[in-house]
């Protein structure tokens, strides 16, 4: 393991068992002015996490000896920062599991750079929101509480509780599409919509990320997924979050 401890505000985790590719991603990030720490394993990037926790990770699927996806697990169990997956297994099945365990993305190699650099900061700029430029809508923004049936939704903290104040843990995506369905409750909004709000891009052809996401927050939010009343699906247009919203 070699790490790259240059004094940046920004500390990216690669973990990949091909020295070449851990070497290119860290030599590109790098020049980019971020922090990198390369790691070849799941155990080395359990000590990272406990040493100096990056603010996001890179994971590859393929580690020897381990199963990817049991990583993924256990770091949105126990930490919360950017996770996107870099792997090789492009089937859409992994896609699927990879996002249903947490991923904030999913990118298949071959991969272009450039591409990925653009996700990372896409990502990063959902889990650190950057401030109002004035100081009367900071504060607007850090009082900002959104509020449906017996759910809150604190924006500053990026919290979400539920029923007897009980807090649920979501993801960075979740929570970004959480509000953007809450900010525009009533409406209907396209599933092209909502990924450009809250990663940035359009859909891809079969591009399933919303879908997975929205099965995770009807799950978190007690919604049947069947006959769902909180989030509803509406054929060939998208999602709608259902109930009224007060804002405080």
């Amino acid at each position: 393991m070699s790490q790259n401890w240059q004094v940046t505000d920004t500390h990216i985790a690669i973990v990949d068992d091909e020295p070449d590719i851990t070497q290119l991603l860290a030599g590109y990030l790098t020049r980019q002015g971020f922090r990198v720490s390369e790691l070849a394993s799941g155990h080395a990037l359990k000590a990272l996490m406990q040493a100096d926790p990056p603010n996001l990770v890179l994971l590859d699927l393929g580690l020897p000896g381990e199963d990817g996806f049991a990583i993924a697990r256990k770091l949105r169990e126990h930490w919360r920062c950017g996770l996107i997956i870099v792997t090789g297994r492009g089937d859409a099945v992994d896609k699927v599991v990879g996002l249903e365990i947490g991923a904030d993305d999913y990118v298949t190699k071959p991969f272009d750079l450039r591409e990925l650099l653009a996700r990372i900061k896409a990502v990063l700029r959902r889990l650190a929101p950057a401030a109002a430029p004035a100081a009367e809508a900071t504060a607007m923004v850090a009082r900002e509480r959104l509020c449906f049936e017996h759910w809150e939704i604190d924006v500053a903290s990026r919290q979400l509780t539920g029923p007897n104040a009980r807090p649920v843990a979501l993801t960075a995506g979740e929570f970004d599409l959480l509000c953007v369905l809450a900010r525009h409750a009533g409406r209907v909004l396209s599933r092209d919509f909502l990924l450009e709000q809250t990663r940035g891009r359009e859909a891809a052809p079969f591009d399933r990320t919303i879908d997975v996401q929205i099965g995770r927050l009807r799950r978190k939010l007690d919604d049947d997924p069947d006959e769902p009343r909180i989030i509803k699906a509406v054929r060939g247009a998208g999602y709608v979050l259902v109930p009224a919203v007060t804002a405080r």
